[in-house]
């Protein structure tokens, strides 16, 4: 009871999709992402997997492995679609991230981020299964720190279900 969810976490994508193919995932990595999803369920706790880089041609694997929720959404990736990924997956996965770090976070200022933030927001959160956070498993050192309390209040002001 003093666990709330189950984390685990390795990237298998990069910038222009994922590092193997879904042949290679199903025979190499799916294995023993099923066992881990297995053993978080078997406490009775839902899983999520941090997993940077473009990896929508994964999703449906990770979905046949049962898992509940995937961090850090990276929109700027090849094919990471919000859009796409909410109406596809939606229903099946929770996202957890999806408000750009490497762009939007680094190099904009305080009234984009707010704008930037609430349209990810706009995207994400109808129907619930959102996590509102930045697209990397931090926020990185050379992030203005107006920025992050842009995206911190937008996010606390806006994104209440």
């Amino acid at each position: 009871d003093l666990i709330d969810i189950f984390f685990i976490g390795n990237d298998f994508g990069s910038q222009d999709g994922p590092l193997l193919g879904d042949g290679f995932f199903r025979r190499y990595v799916l294995p023993h992402l099923k066992r881990l999803i297995s053993l978080g369920h078997q406490y009775g706790l839902k899983v999520q997997l941090h997993c940077c880089g473009g990896i929508v041609p994964l999703l449906p694997s990770l979905l046949e492995a049962e898992l509940d929720a995937y961090h850090s959404v990276q929109p700027s990736c090849r094919d990471m679609d919000l859009k796409f990924l909410k109406d596809e997956y939606g229903d099946k996965l929770v996202f957890n991230g999806a408000i750009d770090s490497h762009h939007v976070l680094i190099n904009g200022n305080p009234d984009y981020v707010r704008l930037k933030t609430r349209e990810v927001l706009d995207i994400m959160m109808p129907g619930g299964g959102y996590v509102a956070g930045a697209s990397h498993d931090y926020i990185l050192e050379e992030t203005p720190v107006e920025n992050v309390a842009a995206m911190f209040d937008e996010v606390r002001e806006y994104g209440k279900y």
